[in-house]
């Protein structure tokens, strides 16, 4: 293709005191020419105006390459693809490229609209990386063209510029254009439908990315106007502008928005008179709505409780599953509010099988579902998948971990295919949040059920009564024990089913009964549950691999020396798993390894089984020497990816560092399993150099080889920590800080499986701890900075040494700056009621803390700041520390 011209016939004309002067080309250059030296005139505007217009016309030639470039970028061919996607990046030097663009978009209304599509996408993407480059011309130029083609007869294209819009006001120009938002209302206003929906587009658009600053002096509160503005729109005759309308104003309902909140009433009197609307969209932001009012307005919705329930009860069940979806987010936020037993209790009778006939499968998974044992991972199966969501509901591990599992005929080999978050998922994060708060007496309504569901002929039923009986575990363990003698051995039975949903969600439910099944008779319960989770852990679906391979991760971790006997086997599985193992699953596997090392190995290194640990150290180096190679290689790769992608970023995309964190993470877990054995592992490989390169992500693996093999990481890391410490903190700080971590104790309470997510944060959270143990004088003055999230991460993971380590830092950290830690304090409460037998020093210097903080507020304020705490967490605290 020959190089493309862009230089588009430009006319320009300057008006000054009545004298006007034409000029071809740019008039920059031209303007000595004529005697008219622009640039004074730009400095002296205020005294002597000027008026510049531009009027662009492109070059024939170079728009009908662009146009030929825009079509190639459609291809399905990557090499074709990745010829134009440099190409493109070549004309993005040419300032006018951007005016093509747009006049594709806009003004060429012949073309296929997916191509015009297509060069308002690439001009959104250049506006986000260059738009402080653009001439203002340019910009001026895609500003209007914007407002003018909002209306297009074509939604696709509609949408489009909507798009643009809302990128061009998020790079901060929502102050350097403002006539946009006046323009935008005013549009509203329109007979043609056209164009009030694509302003109600563009709109929605803006207020979503870009509601803090609609609801600041810096734009002089333009919510003022605009919320009662969007009100009046509640009623418009088309479905779609009232979906658009509630869209607008819900963006406003979280940060208890003072224009909104001035119009609280009207907005719930309109949303309860589009309840019944007949348009599934108007429905969902309804729903939407209510469930947001539930969380910051409850005193408003007080007096129509009952009603709301019974309305959220008919959408839970609404034909449109997003609708249904929306409506059941409504008893997750409710679980939240303490009015929530009081308002629900009479509910439940109806709302119990609601919720458990939305865990089924619904037909559309089924028919995406299919068999996947020769299927290659795609590049989505191979990323880590950590669940995000909007709400407290879709950060339940429940979401993540309790439905990753597909069918015999049936495993997806495109994650995205089936949504992240779903009805399914929704409703058993309700029940189990629910089983939470109403604890045994949610068994009079489910056990009926229960009874039904779990020896029902046909899998679908079956493989939903498994997830609900995984779903109360917690909630309702102390009323389930007398039921488990028979429903484990049943449970363990449906590890063989010939459905492979049934198989994987039956490993995640045993997980959820492992304590209970540890407790028990080793051969009663532990024993065929660990033999049947390892043949499951070898099966031939990869969903079923992973839901064992996760299951016996717990097992693992309940279970600990319990498990000694039957070690050998253990290893044979999970080495042999390696082989089978496609690239998605290995992580998992890494992560199964990295616990049985940790739980068995450390438990081993005791005197009174020093035999047992030798033979296990010496037995597991052939084992383990894959595995650390393999960790070493991935870490390896990722970090040469990453030199790659820094250095030719057009060419080769960012690693996925969560691969390398895993790795690191199983090498913190050797490390400590096999003590001193792993130091002819370090010396035979360049792990150091290459934990030097990858600092941040390695210092729980640093502290665990500095216990196992001092001598050659002496070497590295110098002879004094202590300059080195604020450097180092303020990037833990920042990491433990980072969002999708639990903010609120409720959160932490209710999550269904931390094991695989909270690792990263766990490890940060530690070091913190370490440093602070010694070096308290240099951390200690950050404490508010970090004490929430360090806690949140700890009470999670069961008693060890590194816990220990950790919170004899904060505790000492503490101890030199206690005002640190006040208005946090509930938090350090929760995260001291984890521990389950702490060393008698530790325990005394929680004891010391708890006291401490009790005399200097008094026994009334006590007594209304422990008001505060969960049912659990005030009883574990009074009897260990008479608190």
């Amino acid at each position: 293709m020959q190089e493309v011209s862009l230089e588009g016939a430009r006319t320009w004309t300057v008006q000054h005191r009545g004298l006007s002067l034409s000029m071809c080309g740019d008039p920059d250059q031209t303007e000595s020419m004529y005697g008219v030296d622009l640039c004074a005139y730009r400095e002296r505007e205020r005294l002597q105006p000027y008026k510049m217009e531009c009027q662009w016309k492109p070059d024939e030639q170079g728009l009908q390459q662009i146009l030929q470039l825009l079509k190639e970028s459609q291809s399905p061919d990557t090499s074709t693809q990745r010829s134009v996607q440099q190409k493109l990046e070549q004309l993005n030097q040419y300032p006018d490229f951007n005016n093509y663009l747009i006049f594709v978009l806009t003004k060429l209304k012949t073309e296929d609209e997916p191509t015009r599509s297509l060069s308002g996408l690439i001009l959104k993407n250049n506006v986000k990386a260059h738009y402080q480059n653009f001439p203002n011309g340019v910009s001026d130029f895609i500003k209007n063209e914007c407002l003018q083609n909002i209306g297009d007869s074509s939604p696709l294209i509609r949408a489009t510029v909507g798009i643009l819009i809302t990128t061009i006001a998020s790079k901060g120009e929502l102050q350097n254009w403002p006539e946009l938002l006046p323009k935008l209302c005013l549009l509203l206003d329109s007979e043609d439908y056209n164009t009030c929906e694509g302003a109600f587009g563009a709109l929605q658009k803006i207020c979503e990315d870009s509601a803090e600053i609609l609801d600041s002096d810096m734009l002089d509160r333009p919510l003022n106007v605009m919320i009662p503005k969007f009100l009046q729109f509640f009623k418009h005759s088309s479905p779609k502008i009232r979906s658009h309308a509630i869209a607008c104003v819900n963006q406003f309902i979280i940060s208890r928005t003072q224009a909104l909140m001035l119009h609280i009433d009207p907005f719930i009197e309109n949303l309860f008179a589009l309840a019944g609307d007949e348009e599934p969209e108007v429905r969902k932001n309804v729903c939407r709505a209510l469930v947001m009012l539930l969380e910051v307005r409850l005193d408003r919705l007080l007096p129509h409780m009952h009603n709301i329930i019974e309305y959220m009860l008919q959408r839970t069940q609404d034909q449109d599953e997003n609708v249904a979806l929306e409506a059941c987010e409504f008893w997750l936020t409710l679980a939240e509010q303490p009015v929530c037993k009081e308002v629900l209790c009479g509910h439940l009778p109806k709302l119990t099988p609601v919720l458990v006939n939305g865990m089924k499968y619904s037909e559309i998974d089924i028919i995406l579902l299919k068999e996947d044992e020769a299927i290659p991972d795609n590049e989505q199966d191979i990323r880590p998948r950590f669940h995000r969501s909007r709400t407290v509901a879709q950060q339940h591990e429940g979401g993540d971990s309790i439905e990753e599992e597909e069918d015999d005929e049936d495993d997806l080999d495109d994650d995205e295919t089936i949504s992240d978050w779903n009805l399914r998922k929704c409703s058993a994060a309700a029940l189990d949040v629910l089983a939470n708060v109403f604890r045994d007496d949610l068994l009079l309504h489910i056990l009926p059920l229960l009874k039904e569901l779990l020896f029902h002929p046909e899998w679908l039923i079956k493989e939903s009564g498994i997830l609900v009986l995984g779903a109360i575990a917690e909630g309702c363990m102390q009323g389930m024990i007398p039921y488990l003698p028979e429903l484990i051995p049943h449970l363990v039975q449906c590890l063989s089913d010939k459905k492979a949903l049934v198989r994987s969600i039956t490993c995640w439910t045993l997980s959820r009964y492992a304590h209970w099944v540890v407790s028990q008779p080793p051969d009663t319960y532990l024993k065929p549950l660990m033999t049947e989770l390892l043949k499951r852990i070898l099966d031939s679906n990869k969903r079923v691999q992973e839901a064992a391979c996760s299951a016996f991760a717990t097992l693992e971790e309940e279970a600990c020396t319990e498990l000694v006997p039957y070690l050998a086997y253990i290893l044979d599985t999970l080495v042999f798993a390696f082989s089978k193992y496609q690239h998605k699953n290995l992580l998992i596997l890494y992560d199964a390894i990295g616990t049985l090392a940790d739980s068995v190995g450390h438990h081993l290194n005791k005197p009174c089984l020093s035999s047992v640990a030798t033979a296990l150290q010496s037995g597991f180096l052939p084992y383990c020497e894959p595995v650390y190679q393999r960790c070493v290689n991935l870490v390896q790769k990722t970090l040469a990816q990453a030199v790659l992608h820094q250095t030719q970023p057009e060419f080769y995309e960012a690693p996925d560092k969560d691969f390398m964190i895993v790795a690191l993470d199983l090498l913190s877990g050797l490390a400590e399993g096999l003590g001193g054995n792993i130091e002819q592992l370090v010396a035979r490989s360049n792990i150091l150099t290459l934990m030097y390169q990858c600092m941040q992500s390695s210092f729980a693996l640093l502290g665990d080889l500095t216990k196992a093999c001092f001598q050659h990481v002496k070497p590295c890391i110098g002879s004094e920590m202590q300059p080195y410490v604020q450097m180092v903190l303020q990037q833990l700080v920042e990491i433990i800080n980072r969002p999708n971590t639990p903010k609120t104790l409720l959160e932490n309470t209710v999550l269904i499986n931390l094991h695989s997510n909270s690792r990263k944060w766990t490890l940060q959270a530690i070091t913190i701890g370490r440093l602070g143990y010694v070096c308290p004088q240099e951390v200690a003055p950050m404490l508010q900075q970090f004490i929430r999230p360090w806690c949140t991460s700890l009470r999670n993971i069961r008693d060890n040494e590194e816990k220990d380590s950790a919170f004899r830092g904060i505790c000492t950290m503490i101890t030199v700056n206690p005002g640190g830690v006040v208005q946090d304090f509930i938090f350090f409460c929760d995260a001291v009621a984890s521990w389950m037998n702490p060393k008698d020093d530790l325990r005394e210097m929680f004891y010391k803390i708890l006291h401490g903080f009790k005399n200097q507020v008094g026994d009334e304020n006590w007594r209304r700041f422990s008001d505060q705490f969960p049912l659990p967490l005030k009883e574990r605290l009074a009897a260990f520390y008479g608190v």
